[in-house]
């Protein structure tokens, strides 16, 4: 058996896997280590995580992370991992884990909308190019941090529509200060605009919504997307928010002449695939 994690900046799902599949699974805080201390995440790990996840016995831990993307911040989850399950632990990018579900040992372009975004193209094996996500401030475009940030930004500027405005502060239940103090003041910033941008979805009729969703999601594609060989392997997309608006992206997409080959939600079956067929469970 191994323990198989998948990990955004907002959740982390976690499974223990045999040969015929999940024997356990649960979903705990998001793990970060560009966020987080090695000792936050062993924190969250000893204290939120059932007793199961320790007592069973596991040949070792594949973790799939957003933020995990250098040795450096890899070193600081796997140092984590390894001191509270006592095994042996392989620490890659949420990225990496999003192309093998998406793609197995086939070529294509892996792209990711969650609270963050991220793409590449994935030859099968390994990843040959990566367009720079660079995070919600200075990039993202299309996720649900990005879209946060965008309605929140014309909301604390009078430019969101009134009718948008009040109904978004009282169901939050929150004031301009606040978010001002979240943002800038608090940890996790982006899973904050990310929660905030559900909203947006449930007012897609407005005009107003409709225009901001497509602006962001079309400059996905044109930052992103279009820097690849789009037109020579299949676009497959991962996450909550991909799926949420996938109409949308087949639409932008169909006008810029890109076909979507598929989107899925969530890599964690992908990702059992990919290892039951190259781990020793």
């Amino acid at each position: 058996m191994i323990i198989l994690a998948e990990s955004g900046s907002t959740k982390t799902g976690w499974c223990i896997v045999d040969r015929e599949g999940i024997v356990e699974y649960f979903l705990s805080d998001g793990i970060n280590p560009f966020f987080q201390t090695r000792k936050e995440i062993s924190r969250l790990i000893r204290l939120q995580l059932p007793q199961v996840f320790f007592k069973t016995k596991v040949s070792a831990i594949h973790f799939y992370g957003a933020g995990c993307s250098s040795i450096e911040k890899k070193s600081v989850v796997k140092a984590s991992l390894e001191a509270q399950f006592k095994t042996p632990s392989i620490i890659e990018s949420d990225l990496l884990g999003s192309a093998r579900a998406l793609f197995q040992d086939e070529a294509g372009i892996a792209c990711i909308l969650e609270t963050g975004s991220n793409s590449c193209f994935y030859d099968g094996t390994a990843i040959i190019k990566n367009v720079k996500p660079l995070g919600y401030i200075l990039g993202d475009e299309g996720s649900g941090a990005s879209l946060g940030k965008a309605f929140i930004s014309d909301c604390l500027k009078g430019l969101a529509p009134k009718d948008l405005i009040d109904p978004f502060y009282k169901k939050y239940k929150i004031e301009p200060d606040e978010i001002m103090d979240y943002v800038y003041s608090k940890p996790f910033p982006n899973r904050l605009l990310s929660v905030l941008s559900f909203f947006l979805y449930e007012h897609l009729e407005h005009p107003y919504v409709d225009d901001l969703v497509r602006r962001n999601l079309r400059a996905f594609f044109e930052r992103n997307i279009l820097q690849y060989e789009y037109t020579e392997y299949p676009i497959r997309f991962v996450g909550s928010v991909a799926k949420m608006y996938s109409f949308i992206l087949r639409e932008i997409a169909q006008e810029l002449g890109i076909y979507i080959d598929a989107i899925i939600e969530n890599p964690i079956k992908g990702l059992i695939k990919y290892h039951s067929e190259n781990s020793q469970f």
